[in-house]
């Protein structure tokens, strides 16, 4: 079974509701309130190991946790021709390669 301590968990404060809100990465549709935010993550943690166990009870597919995904360091991204040409010529300009360019860009 999965452990639900291993998922992507954020808490932040919500202006609107005047609480802290926790999340989940793997379970966006899920949410926690509390005046404090270590109460609002407590929270998230009970319901998702409750939601986690559900799941399992009724042969549902659970999803795995970020944390423990693997990652190839590849992906695809579409771009328009004229911003692909651009970033090939800033590339070009700076003698690296486009892959080395791009990455530099998302860090």
């Amino acid at each position: 079974m999965v452990n639900y301590k291993h998922y992507t968990y954020r808490v932040t404060w919500s202006e609107e509701d005047g609480e802290y809100v926790a999340l989940c990465a793997e379970f966006p549709s899920l949410s926690t309130l509390a005046e404090a935010p270590a109460d609002a993550l407590k929270n998230m943690l009970e319901l998702v190991k409750e939601v986690v166990k559900d799941m399992a009870t009724n042969d549902e597919i659970i999803p795995e946790p970020i944390a423990e995904k693997d990652y190839s360091g590849k992906f695809m991204v579409r771009i328009p021709p004229e911003q692909h040409r651009h970033i090939a010529t800033e590339a070009a300009e700076q003698g690296i390669s486009l892959n080395r360019y791009v990455s530099s860009k998302l860090t």
